[in-house]
């Protein structure tokens, strides 16, 4: 499958960085230097099925220009996907993903791509670009039920990939991940739908008064037997009045 012309397998041009840009006809190359960026995205697993959270803010530098940059895909009706990093980059990959799916529906074989063979699809696909050292400058998390059983996993620009329980990426790594890991384990697991949502709104709630490129409204995916739902905009419910508490700044 490819969606370029002259694309390979994994559907992307065969352009080699090291080609000197002017011979293009004056087109300028910006792929390694990512100008709309997003933030951290989070997930976890809960009883039954998983739940993912991004927020829709695009920083441009340090610039927050674009308020509703949405980054969560439902790929079918058992995975959800999002990512942070370079918002282009997504972009990209949204479009071959689908194109994936599309030509998946064709056959009309009643076959479903599953989570975990886009996860693995995934790591081949970023090895790839990174190897070819012209990266897709994301980190993904795939969401979805294998078999019936919640599936979590992620995948760096790298294609370094683990799964886990719990999932954080960007600065969530350092500040949301322990909160998500204390309340799972807590649960031994056994989160219903809306501790899932109550424990990422508060997540996001903390990661919005302490990161300087998050946002205050964002999406919640959903995956369960039932379907992938997709909520949001929603706003975070945050109060500023323990400001006042900040000593050092003045």
């Amino acid at each position: 499958m490819s969606v370029l012309p002259g694309g390979n397998s994994f559907g992307f041009s065969k352009f080699q960085p090291s080609v000197p840009v002017e011979m293009y006809s004056g087109i300028r190359q910006r792929t390694q230097s990512p100008m709309v960026t997003t933030t951290s995205v989070l997930a976890t697993k809960f009883d039954g099925g998983v739940m993912l959270a991004a927020d829709t803010l695009g920083s441009y530098g340090t610039l927050a220009r674009f308020r509703n940059c949405t980054r969560i895909l439902k790929v079918n009706d058992q995975i959800a996907a999002t990512a942070s990093g370079d918002y282009a980059d997504f972009q990209f990959l949204k479009g071959v993903i689908e194109q994936k799916i599309i030509s998946e529906e064709c056959l009309n074989d009643g076959f479903k791509l599953k989570p975990k063979s886009l996860y693995s699809w995934l790591t081949r696909v970023m090895y790839n670009r990174r190897s070819r050292f012209d990266p897709l400058w994301n980190t993904y998390l795939i969401g979805g039920l294998q078999d019936g059983v919640p599936f979590l996993g992620q995948v760096d620009m790298l294609g370094t990939a683990f799964e886990s329980d719990t999932l954080a990426t960007g600065y969530g790594a350092y500040i949301a991940q322990p909160l998500l890991r204390d309340s799972y384990e807590k649960k031994a697991g056994q989160l219903t739908v809306e501790e899932a949502r109550n424990l990422l709104s508060s997540c996001l709630r903390v990661l919005y008064y302490r990161d300087a490129r998050s946002f205050d409204k964002y999406q919640l995916a959903t995956v369960t037997a039932e379907g992938v739902v997709i909520e949001g905009p929603i706003k975070v419910d945050s109060n500023w009045e323990l400001a006042r508490m900040v000593k050092g700044y003045e």
